[in-house]
Protein backbone atom coordinates (compact mmCIF):
# COMPACT_ATOMS: atom_id res chain seq x y z
CA UNK A 1 0.00 0.00 0.00
CA UNK A 2 1.11 3.53 -0.68
CA UNK A 3 -0.41 6.87 0.18
CA UNK A 4 -2.29 8.35 -2.77
CA UNK A 5 -3.25 11.56 -0.98
CA UNK A 6 -3.54 13.05 2.51
CA UNK A 7 -6.62 15.12 3.33
CA UNK A 8 -6.74 17.51 6.28
CA UNK A 9 -9.70 19.86 5.96
CA UNK A 10 -8.86 21.82 9.12
CA UNK A 11 -5.36 22.52 7.84
CA UNK A 12 -6.51 23.15 4.26
CA UNK A 13 -9.33 25.56 5.16
CA UNK A 14 -8.36 26.70 8.67
CA UNK A 15 -10.65 26.73 11.70
CA UNK A 16 -11.98 30.26 11.11
CA UNK A 17 -12.81 29.69 7.43
CA UNK A 18 -14.43 26.33 8.17
CA UNK A 19 -16.46 27.90 11.00
CA UNK A 20 -17.58 30.74 8.72
CA UNK A 21 -18.56 28.31 5.94
CA UNK A 22 -20.51 26.19 8.44
CA UNK A 23 -22.27 29.28 9.82
CA UNK A 24 -23.20 30.53 6.35
CA UNK A 25 -24.59 27.15 5.34
CA UNK A 26 -26.48 26.95 8.65
CA UNK A 27 -28.06 30.37 8.06
CA UNK A 28 -28.97 29.42 4.49
CA UNK A 29 -30.58 26.17 5.63
CA UNK A 30 -32.50 27.96 8.37
CA UNK A 31 -33.87 30.62 6.02
CA UNK A 32 -34.85 28.07 3.34
CA UNK A 33 -36.41 25.55 5.71
CA UNK A 34 -38.20 28.12 7.86
CA UNK A 35 -39.73 29.87 4.84
CA UNK A 36 -40.78 26.55 3.30
CA UNK A 37 -42.45 25.45 6.54
CA UNK A 38 -44.22 28.80 6.91
CA UNK A 39 -45.59 28.52 3.38
CA UNK A 40 -46.87 24.98 4.01
CA UNK A 41 -48.19 25.46 7.57
CA UNK A 42 -50.13 28.56 8.54
CA UNK A 43 -50.83 27.51 12.14
CA UNK A 44 -49.45 29.84 14.85
CA UNK A 45 -46.07 29.00 16.32
CA UNK A 46 -45.65 28.05 19.96
CA UNK A 47 -42.82 28.98 22.31
CA UNK A 48 -43.62 26.23 24.80
CA UNK A 49 -40.98 23.60 25.59
CA UNK A 50 -38.07 26.01 25.17
CA UNK A 51 -36.06 23.98 27.69
CA UNK A 52 -36.46 20.88 25.49
CA UNK A 53 -35.19 22.92 22.54
CA UNK A 54 -32.08 23.93 24.54
CA UNK A 55 -31.50 20.30 25.57
CA UNK A 56 -31.92 19.15 21.96
CA UNK A 57 -29.44 21.79 20.81
CA UNK A 58 -26.90 20.59 23.37
CA UNK A 59 -27.58 16.94 22.51
CA UNK A 60 -27.19 17.19 18.73
CA UNK A 61 -23.38 17.32 18.77
CA UNK A 62 -22.84 14.14 20.87
CA UNK A 63 -25.62 12.40 18.91
CA UNK A 64 -23.91 13.42 15.66
CA UNK A 65 -20.64 11.89 16.85
CA UNK A 66 -22.37 8.69 17.99
CA UNK A 67 -24.04 8.35 14.57
CA UNK A 68 -20.57 8.25 13.03
CA UNK A 69 -20.00 5.10 15.08
CA UNK A 70 -22.98 3.17 13.60
CA UNK A 71 -21.32 2.06 10.31
CA UNK A 72 -18.11 1.24 12.21
CA UNK A 73 -19.87 -0.98 14.74
CA UNK A 74 -18.19 -4.15 13.39
CA UNK A 75 -14.71 -2.76 14.03
CA UNK A 76 -15.30 -1.11 17.40
CA UNK A 77 -12.03 -2.53 18.80
CA UNK A 78 -10.06 -0.23 16.50
CA UNK A 79 -11.94 2.96 17.52
CA UNK A 80 -10.93 5.40 20.25
CA UNK A 81 -13.10 8.23 21.56
CA UNK A 82 -11.14 11.32 22.60
CA UNK A 83 -12.42 14.44 24.34
CA UNK A 84 -10.48 17.69 23.81
CA UNK A 85 -11.28 21.37 24.34
CA UNK A 86 -11.42 23.97 21.58
CA UNK A 87 -10.68 27.59 22.59
CA UNK A 88 -10.30 26.50 26.20
CA UNK A 89 -13.95 25.71 26.93
CA UNK A 90 -15.80 24.06 24.05
CA UNK A 91 -15.59 20.23 24.34
CA UNK A 92 -14.77 18.44 21.08
CA UNK A 93 -15.42 14.71 20.68
CA UNK A 94 -13.07 12.96 18.27
CA UNK A 95 -13.35 9.40 16.96
CA UNK A 96 -9.96 7.97 16.03
CA UNK A 97 -9.84 4.88 13.82
CA UNK A 98 -6.68 2.81 14.37
CA UNK A 99 -6.95 0.59 11.27
CA UNK A 100 -7.54 1.39 7.57
CA UNK A 101 -11.22 1.30 6.53
CA UNK A 102 -12.65 0.66 3.06
CA UNK A 103 -13.55 3.83 1.16
CA UNK A 104 -17.27 2.98 0.85
CA UNK A 105 -17.57 2.25 4.57
CA UNK A 106 -15.74 5.44 5.47
CA UNK A 107 -17.99 7.56 3.23
CA UNK A 108 -21.00 5.87 4.83
CA UNK A 109 -19.53 6.76 8.22
CA UNK A 110 -19.27 10.41 7.18
CA UNK A 111 -22.83 10.76 5.82
CA UNK A 112 -24.76 8.66 8.37
CA UNK A 113 -25.34 11.52 10.86
CA UNK A 114 -26.40 13.85 8.04
CA UNK A 115 -29.14 11.54 6.81
CA UNK A 116 -30.31 10.08 10.15
CA UNK A 117 -30.50 13.24 12.24
CA UNK A 118 -31.74 15.52 9.46
CA UNK A 119 -34.47 13.00 8.53
CA UNK A 120 -35.56 12.84 12.19
CA UNK A 121 -35.64 16.64 12.48
CA UNK A 122 -37.62 17.04 9.24
CA UNK A 123 -40.08 14.32 10.29
CA UNK A 124 -40.55 15.98 13.68
CA UNK A 125 -41.13 19.38 12.06
CA UNK A 126 -43.81 17.89 9.82
CA UNK A 127 -45.55 16.11 12.69
CA UNK A 128 -45.40 19.14 15.04
CA UNK A 129 -45.77 22.28 12.88
CA UNK A 130 -46.34 24.53 15.92
CA UNK A 131 -42.65 24.03 16.78
CA UNK A 132 -41.30 24.32 13.24
CA UNK A 133 -39.15 27.32 14.18
CA UNK A 134 -37.32 25.17 16.75
CA UNK A 135 -36.82 22.39 14.23
CA UNK A 136 -35.59 24.85 11.60
CA UNK A 137 -32.91 26.06 14.05
CA UNK A 138 -31.94 22.47 14.95
CA UNK A 139 -31.70 21.51 11.27
CA UNK A 140 -29.58 24.57 10.50
CA UNK A 141 -27.26 23.85 13.43
CA UNK A 142 -26.86 20.22 12.43
CA UNK A 143 -26.23 21.04 8.77
CA UNK A 144 -23.50 23.42 9.94
CA UNK A 145 -21.98 20.56 11.97
CA UNK A 146 -22.03 18.33 8.88
CA UNK A 147 -20.03 20.69 6.65
CA UNK A 148 -16.56 19.24 7.46
CA UNK A 149 -17.90 15.69 6.95
CA UNK A 150 -19.36 16.63 3.57
CA UNK A 151 -16.09 18.29 2.51
CA UNK A 152 -14.17 15.13 3.45
CA UNK A 153 -16.73 13.04 1.57
CA UNK A 154 -16.35 15.20 -1.55
CA UNK A 155 -12.56 14.72 -1.43
CA UNK A 156 -12.89 10.97 -0.88
CA UNK A 157 -15.37 10.56 -3.75
CA UNK A 158 -12.58 11.48 -6.18
CA UNK A 159 -10.21 8.83 -4.83
CA UNK A 160 -9.58 5.40 -6.42
CA UNK A 161 -12.42 2.90 -6.10
CA UNK A 162 -10.74 0.25 -3.91
CA UNK A 163 -8.83 2.64 -1.66
CA UNK A 164 -8.53 2.27 2.08
CA UNK A 165 -8.77 5.28 4.39
CA UNK A 166 -6.45 5.56 7.37
CA UNK A 167 -6.60 8.29 9.97
CA UNK A 168 -3.28 9.75 11.10
CA UNK A 169 -2.18 12.85 13.01
CA UNK A 170 -1.77 14.70 9.69
CA UNK A 171 -5.31 13.92 8.48
CA UNK A 172 -6.89 11.13 6.46
CA UNK A 173 -4.56 9.17 4.20
CA UNK A 174 -5.99 7.52 1.11
CA UNK A 175 -4.10 4.25 0.65
CA UNK A 176 -4.10 2.35 -2.65
CA UNK A 177 -2.57 -1.04 -3.41
CA UNK A 178 0.85 -0.88 -4.98
CA UNK A 179 0.94 -2.29 -8.51
CA UNK A 180 2.89 -5.52 -8.85
CA UNK A 181 6.12 -5.15 -10.83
Amino acid sequence: MHCWKTINVKKQYGFERLFLLSALIGVGVFISFYIALNIIYTAPLSDQHFLLFILATLGIYPLHKMCHFIPLFGCRKCIRLMLTKQMGLMPIITLKIAEPVAKKRFILTLVTPFFLINAAIIAASISMPAFSHYFAMLLAYHCGLCVPDLIYMRNLARSPKHALIEETDTGFEILVPQPMA
